[in-house]
């Protein structure tokens, strides 16, 4: 009996193992709105063909899975870094993809079809020369448009959402759209106004995923398993047949569900944004960051319970740093580009932008056509610059790039430029502020605004996001955020009392900002001074030293460092060696912007200093070296007690020289983020538009400081003279 009993037990040992192996729960992520293979119902819950199939599965071999819904790209970036075990999101099988994720037998055949609104059929691709067809970007429908698009004379336009592109086909500014024939079918079933009248077009099929090579293998044959189990006995038809028929559901308005959280992997996040950009980001006269962008990823931090720090170098600066790891995250009304989405992962659209034209109030333009011949004003690596660009042969005018808004404004103002093209909100505020403008073309949408990690990194931070974003909506904050810079009186920049068009009322409400900045400028070139006389004395030296190794060593310093402009200097210590490093280690490094700002300052004025050095040595009479060396005195205590002391007093003016350049160099390394006095001046006229003013203050504090320097430095002179 006790044989049998133990026979038996040991028989279940396997099952015993299999269930404790399944106790782990597989953590699948999938898209967010793609019905119907997933989307949210009116009910708040996820639905479709995907999430039916996986839990079927789950049912069959006795998983404990985790869904969630973060998006398909950064579904995919998931899986690839470790966050997720699976992909279940009607990913289609390409060879491609199978190079990168080990993918099961395909549950569904997909088809693409071209669609139109029922009042303007197509009914072959010949209709569709040179006519605009719309696509989501990433997509087999996309690859399919792009091989015909040449035989068939079409153009195309690719939208990040399947809700972008069909309102742009309603709205006329697409002729047709091809997205996957169960989609469009799905959208007809709720009341869409699309059309299908052409065949489709087999373009794959989808599967079940997860990352090649991983742990996770064993998953796919699993799925598989109970796949063919499915097709078997129907359950698989059923369910697809539950989604594609006729039905009433209504498919899903918003995409993440309110009330839920995602748990954060970095005790701290540093989240960067833009300087000024109001009403999205700017300083007020509490010399404190605000806008919707400050608000609203505050809020979010706090509703999902994750700490930051915000850094407000630019935009540019603020790119750059989340690329070099410096940052994790950035939020600085960024619009949503396919150029982007090749470097950054993006949230849900948080803002729905527009451009917009803006010209003098005495200005006679009233039309794009107007514009011929003339020039237009935009800022570097926006939306507004790609529309300008793509439009810019057909209406013949000029197109001139800023780096900030603030300088935009002025050279518009001066008569340097004849329009600026801009975010809406944002010329608007502007106009708010004073500017003499107005807007005389309707504005164009040009896409949506989100927030944004660097691709393939902290997906967790995208799923936070999206999750406050969701639950501020419900609650309505989000709404009052909007409307507090927004609304019809909504709160301005200033809230102070103080006349800020004056010089005086400028200076009063900013002076803690500008000594704050002037503080961090003298830093900058006394450190940074103080090192370069350091390393420009010794390869100064080395120059004049009568070994040539040092010679050449030294001419190969002062070469490079001479050839190489300080901003790119500034840039590459600061962004380029970080990124280095990371391509190496696979460690981020970020170097923080004050020692890189010292570092660029110190090697470009060291290299100065260096040929200081060797051409106040080489002025001194040869013959006294001479004369030293036949009298037994070697070459060091020559140097130090013949040469150099008459080499010092030439060398000491253009010491004096050097320093007040590098003092005026500390305004370029403004280029990197490093908010010191000429940085300072550019954030308060992002606020106020004083640009006039602002800049005679910052000149005048140069002047001032730089006179100062420069006597002190003369009186030094004489004692040692």
């Amino acid at each position: 009996m006790k044989k049998k009993i133990l026979a038996y037990l040991l028989s279940l040992f396997p099952i015993f193992s299999l269930g404790m192996a399944k106790a782990d729960t597989v953590k699948i992520v999938s898209d967010t709105a793609y019905a119907p293979f997933e989307f949210k119902d009116s009910d708040q819950t996820y639905k479709g063909i995907d999430v039916d199939i996986i839990n079927k599965v789950a049912e069959i071999k006795g998983w404990n899975i985790q869904m969630s819904y973060p998006g398909f790209d950064a579904a995919v970036n998931a899986v690839q870094s470790g966050q997720a075990d699976a992909i279940m999101a009607g990913m289609t099988k390409t060879k491609e993809r199978e190079n990168v994720f080990t993918m099961s037998d395909t549950y569904y055949d997909t088809k693409v079809v071209i669609a139109t609104t029922k009042a303007n059929k197509i009914t072959k691709y010949e209709e569709l020369s040179g006519k605009t067809v719309g696509v989501k970007n990433g997509t087999a429908a996309q690859r399919f448009l792009e091989s015909i698009k040449d035989k068939y004379g079409f153009s195309i336009k690719t939208f990040d959402t399947g809700d972008l592109m069909n309102n742009s086909l309603s709205a006329g500014a697409v002729n047709a759209i091809m997205d996957d024939k169960p989609v469009i079918e799905y959208a007809i079933n709720q009341g869409q106004d699309l059309s299908i009248n052409m065949d489709g077009e087999a373009v794959g099929s989808f599967a079940f995923g997860v990352k090649k090579g991983s742990k996770y293998e064993h998953l796919v044959t699993e799925f598989n398993e109970a796949l063919a189990q499915m097709k078997k006995d129907g359950s698989l038809e059923q369910i697809i047949q539950k989604w594609t028929a006729s039905k009433t559901t209504v498919a899903p308005t918003t995409t993440t569900a309110a009330g839920q959280k995602a748990t954060p992997v970095k005790s701290k996040y540093i989240i960067a944004s833009d300087s000024s950009f109001a009403p999205f980001v700017f300083q007020n006269s509490s010399n404190q960051y605000t806008g919707i962008d400050m608000d609203l990823i505050k809020a979010i931090a706090k509703d999902q319970g994750f700490e930051i720090e915000i850094t407000n170098p630019g935009f540019d600066a603020a790119i750059s740093a989340v690329q070099a790891g410096q940052a994790d995250g950035i939020i600085a009304g960024m619009s949503v580009t396919d150029a982007r989405k090749e470097t950054f992962d993006f949230s849900e659209s948080y803002y729905t932008a527009n451009t917009i034209l803006g010209v003098k109030e005495s200005s006679t333009i009233a039309s794009y056509e107007d514009l011929k011949d003339k020039t237009v004003g935009v800022k570097n690596g926006t939306a507004s610059q790609t529309f300008l660009t793509e439009n810019q042969s057909k209406y013949g005018y000029k197109i001139k790039t800023f780096a900030d808004g603030a300088s935009m404004y002025d050279s518009l103002n001066t008569g340097a430029i004849d329009a600026v093209m801009d975010d809406e909100p944002v010329l608007k505020y502007s106009i708010s502020q004073g500017q003499k403008l107005k807007t005389p073309i309707a504005g164009t949408p040009i896409g949506e605004t989100s927030f944004a990690v660097k691709k393939g990194t902290n997906p967790e931070l995208i799923q936070m996001f999206n999750n406050g974003l969701a639950n501020l909506k419900a609650n309505g904050e989000f709404q009052k955020i909007l409307d507090k810079y927004l609304a019809s009186g909504a709160t301005t920049a200033s809230t102070s009392t103080v006349d800020e068009t004056t010089i005086w009322g400028l200076l009063q409400n900013n002076y803690k900002q500008l000594l704050s900045g002037l503080g961090i400028t003298l830093a900058l070139a006394l450190i940074s001074f103080a090192i370069a006389i350091v390393i420009g004395i010794i390869f100064g030296m080395f120059s004049v030293s009568p070994y040539k190794s040092l010679r050449v060593i030294s001419e190969i310093f002062v070469d490079v460092i001479r050839g190489i402009p300080l901003m790119i200097l500034a840039a590459f210590i600061f962004w380029g060696i970080p990124n280095f490093i990371e391509s190496i280690t696979g460690q981020q490094s970020p170097i923080n912007d004050f020692v890189a700002g010292t570092i660029a300052l110190s090697l470009n004025a060291a290299a100065y200093i260096a040929e200081i050095v060797r051409g106040g040595i080489q002025a001194v009479p040869v013959g006294q070296m001479e004369a030293s060396r036949s009298l037994g005195i070697s070459y060091g205590k020559t140097m130090r007690k013949i040469i150099l002391p008459q080499a010092t007093k030439l060398m000491l003016p253009n010491f004096v020289n050097q320093f007040v350049i590098a003092l005026k160099d500390t305004t370029i390394v403004s280029a990197i983020g490093l908010v010191e006095l000429f940085q300072t001046g550019k954030i308060i006229i992002a606020r106020n538009y004083q640009s006039f003013k602002m800049y005679a203050i910052l000149a005048i504090f140069y002047l001032v400081i730089i006179t100062l320097l420069t006597r002190l430095a003369k009186r030094l002179e004489k004692r040692i003279r």
